[in-house]
């Protein structure tokens, strides 16, 4: 199969129909030299004549006749692959798999329903993805696209709709020296052991959400940096709806001043591009709204623009 082309096939194929060399560059737009080139490429690869070939007549060899009759079956379940997928690719339906972290906030689910809305014929799985991977799961194929937490600089992603910009706190353990605070500042955030995210997450992803010189204990959920928040280890920041869904009475959320607003976005992987994606992406950044193209493009530029140079420096 090394280097075999699918051209080489499809003429074979039509000859096999044809039986004349003429008929069977027309069929293919190409020329009659053209076909005898084919041909007998895929004869050497094959190893025997296929064809045999008179100033008068074409038949097919033993060897052909046999070729082609396993030949047909094979190429028209490839084709009608291609077709599949390039129907699937142009079309709204088929399984619209979307990953999100830690909790699915109210502009994520109000997508989803104007997308469902929109897109009956498309079933949409909306799944949790580890905080520790942000990435992984585009990667690999097991979501078409992710809500992820900013900042977002892998080049083999597109960054989409950038959204739910909200101030962050600081959730701490009722023991805790901020808990008595009303408010504290990034200075402070960043002299405290903060919980931080694992690897796989990328260095500058994990910088970005524990932004502090003292090492603090490394998770892969959400749950597990609540707790350790909950039992005195660290601190954790949290964007203010995060805080308010995941209230308990061992954790005290204080709001943080001086840090640029949490924000998130749609990723999806540059190969893996699809109608689906694209209409929830528009979906995602309208969120009830009808917006074109160029909307959608200049409000995520605009939303990460002011997540990068927030009004306050981050410290």
């Amino acid at each position: 199969m090394a280097g075999l082309e699918l051209r080489e096939l499809e003429c074979f194929l039509v000859l096999s129909e044809e039986l004349h060399f003429g008929r069977t560059g027309e069929r293919l737009y190409v020329s009659q030299s053209r076909v005898s080139q084919l041909l007998s490429a895929l004869e050497r690869r094959v190893g025997g004549r296929l064809v045999h070939r008179t100033s008068r007549r074409v038949a097919l060899t033993p060897l052909g006749e046999r070729f082609v009759q396993r030949l047909r079956p094979a190429y028209g379940g490839l084709r009608d692959a291609v077709d599949d997928a390039r129907a699937a690719a142009r079309g709204v339906e088929g399984t619209l798999r979307i990953g999100f972290q830690g909790t699915a906030d109210t502009g994520l689910t109000a997508a989803v329903r104007a997308f469902r809305s929109a897109h009956p014929e498309c079933v949409t799985d909306v799944v949790e993805i580890p905080l520790a991977d942000p990435f992984g799961a585009v990667r690999e194929g097991t979501v078409d696209a992710a809500v992820v937490l900013l900042p977002v600089e892998e080049p083999d992603l597109v960054l989409g709709p950038v959204f739910s910009e909200r101030p962050q706190t600081v959730a701490v353990g009722r023991d805790h020296p901020f808990a008595s605070l009303a408010q504290v500042t990034a200075a402070e955030v960043a002299a405290a052991p903060l919980v931080t995210a694992a690897p796989p997450a990328p260095a500058y992803w994990r910088a970005a959400h524990a932004p502090s010189a003292v090492p603090g204990p490394a998770v892969t959920t959400l749950q597990e940096g609540l707790t350790q928040v909950a039992a005195g280890r660290a601190a954790m920041l949290l964007c203010r709806p995060t805080a308010a869904y995941h209230q308990r009475e061992d954790v005290v959320f204080v709001p943080v001043e001086g840090v640029p607003e949490s924000a998130l976005g749609l990723v999806w992987h540059r190969d893996g591009e699809t109608a689906a994606v694209r209409e929830f992406a528009r979906a995602l950044a309208g969120r009830g709204e009808s917006l074109g193209d160029a909307q959608v493009v200049a409000r995520c530029e605009a939303a990460v623009e002011r997540w990068r140079n927030p009004p306050i420096p981050r410290r």
